[in-house]
């Protein structure tokens, strides 16, 4: 295998161990280029960090360390003399130093999963695909919340609906050249995206005076395709559809330079898909101005009036909507952001889970790694919460919280909703403090860094929406929900899981619920609404109880929720928050801002704790109102249909799904099927388990089955025929014959088949009947077999106890 290399027969032989490193090392070419210095080949085999060989190196360095001098009057070993001039090590792993004159190897420090924790340096940037340009520019916004409450817009029905005009009569100003589209596929992916020089897209201003846009979204989470300018100051935007796809256009985030103050800029997106939104309903969008965060302290905000939601005429396929509104920007030649919700970046986390592993406090009790890595190559982060147990017991006995979300990139409140969750588990208050001794937490808290490092809405770079693909084999294909699945697996063997819950965002509804996983056991009725109506009572303001649904359907099978619930979590949740406002309380006719999504976190946190309590009086009161719900419920939907019942008897025996409308999830998740570069795979995969199958359904033959075969061949040999006056059965009637005298070995479930003719555990053909009775002359032939069996009734027990088993 290795080239023979020429040895000396007068030096003695080395270590074969050694020798054969050598060779092999020689083999694979680690030893290309000359250096200035000797190597010694002991010290290539280094056992502990910091360049320090072992004892056993070191001894066998001493026995050859001065067999002979090299030309610059170094001591050589044995190998050094017969390697002639040293070579250059190709490894990344070996490190070599110049110490004291001569060059030491030393192996590399080992990385951890990935460089995070404080010392490591900076923090790898986000993975882009490489067809995509990314601008170097890092964009950041401040935190602010509004001192006063941002309303709805309330619709005139005046609203204008302008005339979708296109690029053959207006200007293009800003177009994308790289975004990947539905006829390509995920490939590879580099930190930066785009190889080369990144290109301007924005047009050229003639000078101060010309007050053309000047777009942009090539950065982090960012969405616009084109923007064409159809009049002064009206331009038409055309958002880029998830990659790898040509649908899923919601989530728009873009930058706008060269503004002009109190001015009303009228956009139009046209190429929306959604038939219903909250625009529709009075949701403003929102905009950030750079000059009012550097010298007021101003984020964003609700900016935006004469909004209209309108589907869009003409044209044949798949129908388009139009959200059109008009801004005014609050500078001359300023730099602001427009979005659909409140953007919250994969740096962005990145920059929260760097300020928790470099606290010493929070070190103590939070665990940080990395789950997986996506597709792209970037890490999914994996918190573990958790209070030191005094003991293996105590640990032991701690049940299990798992928390996920950004599953859609595009539904940036979930990730608000999960920063007010972990600012509160992670805080010292006494209930966090609580919580952490009682729970082990799991906390997931981006499921799809791609999709919201590349701006999409609802897919992950293989083109698919993870939260149809639950139950996936593809593990390359979907690696996020693959390990997350299989992390919450090995979770319940090890402790009771008491809750999942996977935040989300909703685009048609106002208010925040939760959609969950109706069970008709009998013994835990309506405990899966209990969670939900606490959590109602702890947000009166946010939370709407009656817009929660708990019907499991067949299009849902592969989401989250359902698949855990499956798994056995009983209380299994999608949370759903709504990018719009509250239609509750205080808080009525009024956009959500980040500090609501955040305090949603902590009511998360105050419910649990009522959902544990000792005291169960909470429970048992919330219990008791479900009832009276569902009692009234049924009454409705019995009375729209005409029918009657006596609830007091029968009303748990009527499934709640029945009373439950469809849940008013995502019409644009329904899936067309896996990409053709999938398929194939996907089939490997199914062969390869029905194969897989196919072997486990070949076990070893029970013990009956072995004992009636058994049977079967002693009776046959002795039913030999040795006369005239026996009766010779060949074929399906010998078999029919002998099978019946052998009753200790028939089940009684089979028994009636036999007597019908059958073969006992499997429809077959139909012996030929013989009717025995009083009356009836025995035929001498069956008679004889009849006599024979009747004499080795008592012997099948002792087959059965002394048969070996393999």
């Amino acid at each position: 295998m290795f080239p023979a290399l020429e040895t000396d027969p007068k030096q003695p032989l080395p270590d074969p161990y050694e020798d054969f490193m050598r060779r092999h090392l020689q083999y694979y070419g680690y030893f290309q280029a000359l250096m200035g210095g000797t190597v010694s080949t002991a010290l290539l085999f280094l056992v502990q960090s910091g360049g320090r060989a072992s004892s056993t190196f070191q001894q066998r360095g001493q026995q050859s360390r001065c067999r002979g001098e090299g030309e610059h009057g170094t001591c050589m070993g044995p190998w050094e003399e017969k390697l002639g001039p040293p070579r250059a090590v190709r490894s990344k792993q070996l490190l070599c130093e110049d110490e004291s004159g001569r060059v030491a190897p030393r192996l590399r420090e080992p990385r951890e999963l990935f460089p995070f924790f404080p010392g490591w340096g900076p923090t790898q940037g986000p993975r882009w695909p490489i067809e995509c340009e990314v601008i170097q520019e890092k964009i950041q916004h401040i935190e602010w919340v509004p001192p006063e409450p941002e309303y709805f817009y309330q619709p005139t029905g005046n609203e204008k609906v302008p005339e979708i005009v296109g690029q053959e009569k207006g200007t293009v100003v800003y177009q994308l050249q790289s975004a990947p589209t539905d006829v390509s596929y995920f490939t590879s992916s580099r930190v930066g995206g785009k190889r080369g020089a990144i290109q301007q897209l924005a047009v050229s201003l003639c000078g101060p005076e010309d007050n053309t846009l000047l777009f942009e979204s090539r950065f982090e989470s960012g969405n616009l395709q084109k923007a064409v300018r159809v009049d002064t100051y009206e331009y038409e935007l055309t958002l880029r559809p998830d990659l790898y796809t040509d649908r899923h256009t919601q989530w728009f985030y873009f930058r706008v330079q060269n503004t002009r103050r109190d001015v009303p800029y009228r956009f139009t997106i046209v190429n929306l898909l959604k038939p219903r939104s909250l625009y529709a309903a009075g949701m403003r969008p929102l905009l950030y101005s750079q000059r009012d965060a550097s010298s007021r302290q101003v984020g964003w905000r609700r900016e935006g009036s004469d909004i209209r939601y309108y589907r869009r005429g003409g044209g044949a396929g798949r129908p388009h909507y139009c959200l059109t509104w008009t801004a005014r920007f609050p500078h001359d030649r300023d730099t602001c952001f427009l979005a659909h919700g409140y953007p919250y970046t994969y740096s962005d986390l990145q920059g929260y889970l760097r300020a928790v592993a470099r606290d010493p406090a929070q070190a103590r009790f939070c665990r940080l790694r990395a789950l997986c890595r996506s597709l792209a190559g970037n890490p999914v982060y994996l918190l573990t919460i958790t209070n030191p147990a005094p003991g293996p017991r105590q640990a032991a006995a701690k049940r299990a919280v798992v928390l996920s979300a950004r599953v859609h990139p595009g539904e940036s409140g979930g990730s608000w909703v999960m920063r007010g969750f972990l600012d509160f588990i992670l805080g010292g208050s006494p209930d966090a403090q609580l919580l952490r001794d009682l729970f082990v937490f799991k906390v997931v808290p981006m499921l799809n860094p791609d999709g919201v490092i590349v701006g999409n809405h609802r897919c992950s770079l293989a083109g698919q929406d993870l939260n149809r693909h639950y139950r996936t084999l593809l593990k390359d294909a979907f690696p996020c929900v693959w390990y997350t699945r299989n992390m919450i697996r090995r979770l319940l063997e090890e402790r009771e899981v008491l809750l999942y819950c996977d935040f989300h965002g909703h685009s048609r509804k106002n208010n925040v619920f939760l959609y969950g996983c109706g069970s008709n056991d009998h013994r835990h009725w309506l405990h899966e609404r209990v969670f939900p109506l606490m959590l109602s009572k702890n947000a009166p303001d946010k939370f709407s109880f009656q817009s929660c649904n708990f019907k499991v359907q067949k299009s849902r099978e592969g989401t989250g929720r359902v698949v855990m619930w499956r798994m056995g979590i009983r209380n299994s949740y999608t949370l759903e928050s709504t990018f719009g406002g509250s239609t509750l309380g205080s808080k009525r006719d009024t956009h959500l801002t980040t500090e609501d999504l955040k305090a949603l976190g902590y009511h998360i946190c105050d419910t649990l704790l009522d959902f544990c309590d000792p005291d169960q009086t909470k429970f048992t009161q919330c219990l008791a109102e479900l009832t009276a719900l569902v009692h009234q419920e049924i009454h409705k939907k019995l009375g729209e249909l005409g029918q009657d019942v006596n609830l007091e008897e029968s009303w748990s025996d009527i499934h709640l799904s029945d009373i439950e409308s469809s849940t008013s999830g995502s019409d644009s998740s329904l899936s067309d099927g896996l990409p053709a570069h999938l398929l194939n795979r996907a089939e490997e995969v199914n062969q390869k388990m029905k194969m897989f199958q196919k072997k486990k359904k070949k076990p070893l033959r029970t013990r009956r089955q072995r004992n009636e075969q058994y049977q079967s061949n002693s009776l046959t040999e002795e039913f030999t025929p040795t006369g005239t006056g026996s009766t010779q059965l060949s074929g399906r009637d010998r078999g029919a014959a002998l099978a019946r005298p052998v009753p200790p070995l028939i089940l009684p479930k089979d028994k009636e088949k036999v007597q019908q003719g059958l073969k006992p555990g499997a429809p077959g053909p139909r012996a030929p009947q013989v009717h025995s009775s009083a009356s009836q002359e025995p035929v001498p032939g069956p008679q004889q077999g009849r006599r024979r069996a009747g004499n080795l009734v008592a012997y099948p027990v002792l087959h059965v106890c002394t048969y070996p088993c393999p």
